[in-house]
């Protein structure tokens, strides 16, 4: 995986920069036009309307920048953006109705306005892409706002960024010039300009960038490269090849003023851990005051059908290697595991006389809403593993421990596609690391929709 493709084919600072003064303007104009409409003038706005303004501009930032409507989408308003835009006002929305319920001052605000108000911004955050878009890729094409480069590498790395750039046209690059590090490569390089490398005579490229395109295990010839291009002025960028690698989330911090390359790092920073705290308690006091009179009965049925406590304490495995306790309606006699404890085969083990049904409709899982409660878990996120088995996969199954990189949780992308139970292992792992890469807000509202649809009574809850 090549770190500085994905960093300038998306977004430039000035492109995020833009994108969201775009959508703060969005927000801001929506509100007056949404005044305009409702009262017929905004030259006399009451100025708690302009405060409410304010507020859902600056939540507004934070939900889209949660949501993944600032990554990169190479120039096209695609319908999975469109999605995230108005996925991202409906949270807004949602926040700001429940504030106006609770605080209890929604009759000071026309519930016209508020839904004109967020209409015509989503309209008009749509629509500022739909234009701006096509008119940045034509600009582009035309050879407007395009940067030459010249590559210094290996073949295959060179050959990647070469293939990249092709495919994507948008981003404005053109290689020109590629120096292989192995002379007697460059007949199968499709660039007329390309030659071996050599440190006395390309110390300066004449291009507007340098790609240094050089495995990790190559630092050596990465540094000899750097000191021949000492004196030049152009930008020089390092493409590492780690397609070996397993990487998550992998992008570009500065420390202070120290550059690290992000090999393995939790989407659930900033903007981010803040939108999924959010989801996570509303969902959780929603769900356990809509169940309210059925987690009595079913703890009521717990009690009276077996001998032993209610709940079922085990102790798993949650964000950064923590251990909690993860709640459960108990579905088995006491004493099922005083033999000792055995990993999966579950539809095997002795269950309680409710404790079948309670497994097959996943209503045993329930208690579990108060772990995300107390932020020991999420709605969604990976399953959580008992500690003990967690000693013997970690070094059998890759990558793991990269799974407790997020808080562990109730449903996940492994379990609505029918990887759960005593199923592989290792098919489980990949897909809780996908969602770990792919996160986003309404990936989350995804799962928990096809949880409801297809997860809850699938052929393998038990």
């Amino acid at each position: 995986m090549a770190i500085p493709i994905k960093t300038i084919s998306g977004f430039t600072p000035y492109s995020h920069l833009a994108a969201r003064l775009a959508d703060a303007s969005a927000i801001i104009i929506g509100g007056f036009i949404a005044y305009l409409m409702r009262f017929d003038s905004v030259y006399d706005m009451v100025e708690r309307y302009q405060w409410m303004m304010l507020f859902g501009t600056l939540l507004g930032m934070i939900i889209f920048s949660g949501s993944g409507v600032y990554r990169s989408w190479r120039g096209a308003v695609r319908v999975e953006l469109v999605v995230r835009i108005a996925h991202s006002f409906a949270i807004l929305a949602a926040i700001i109705f429940t504030y106006l319920y609770f605080s209890k001052t929604g009759a000071r605000f026309s519930r016209l306005w508020l839904v004109y108000w967020l209409l015509y911004s989503f309209v008009l955050s749509v629509g500022i892409r739909t234009v701006a878009y096509p008119i940045l890729n034509r600009l582009r094409r035309r050879g407007k706002n395009r940067k030459s480069v010249a590559l210094v590498g290996d073949l295959e790395s060179c050959q990647t960024a070469i293939a990249r750039m092709r495919t994507v046209p948008s981003v404005g690059f053109d290689i020109v010039r590629v120096r292989l590090m192995d002379a007697s490569q460059c007949g199968e390089i499709s660039i007329s300009d390309c030659r071996p490398f050599d440190s006395t005579l390309d110390n300066n490229l004449q291009t507007d960038e340098v790609w240094i395109c050089l495995p990790l295990s190559r630092g050596a010839a990465a540094e000899e490269v750097l000191y021949c291009l000492r004196h030049s002025m152009v930008n020089i960028r390092y493409m590492p090849d780690m397609q070996g690698l397993r990487l998550l989330n992998h992008d570009i911090s500065t420390v202070g003023g120290l550059y690290l390359l992000d090999m393995s790092c939790s989407p659930m920073s900033g903007p981010s851990h803040f939108i999924k705290l959010i989801e996570d308690k509303f969902i959780s006091i929603f769900i356990l005051l809509l169940t309210f009179p059925l987690l009595i009965c079913i703890a009521l049925m717990v009690k009276v059908s077996s001998r032993g406590p209610v709940f079922y304490r085990q102790e798993r495995m949650s964000w950064n290697g923590k251990p909690f306790q993860m709640l459960k309606f108990r579905t088995m006699p006491v004493d099922s595991e005083k033999d000792g404890i055995s990993w999966g085969q579950a539809k095997f083990k002795k269950t309680t006389s409710i404790g079948k049904w309670l497994r097959r409709t996943s209503l045993d899982e329930l208690p579990q809403f108060i772990n995300v409660l107390k932020g020991e878990m999420s709605i969604v996120g990976p399953r959580p593993e008992r500690t003990i088995f967690v000693e013997h996969f970690k070094d059998e199954i890759p990558g793991y421990m990269q799974k407790h990189m997020v808080n562990a949780g109730i449903t996940g992308w492994a379990q609505v596609n029918g990887w759960r139970g005593d199923t592989d292992l290792k098919k489980r792992i990949e897909y809780d690391l996908w969602y770990i890469e792919n996160w986003s807000v309404w990936l989350d509202f995804k799962i928990i929709f096809l949880t409801i649809f297809k997860g809850l009574l699938g052929k393998n809850a038990y």
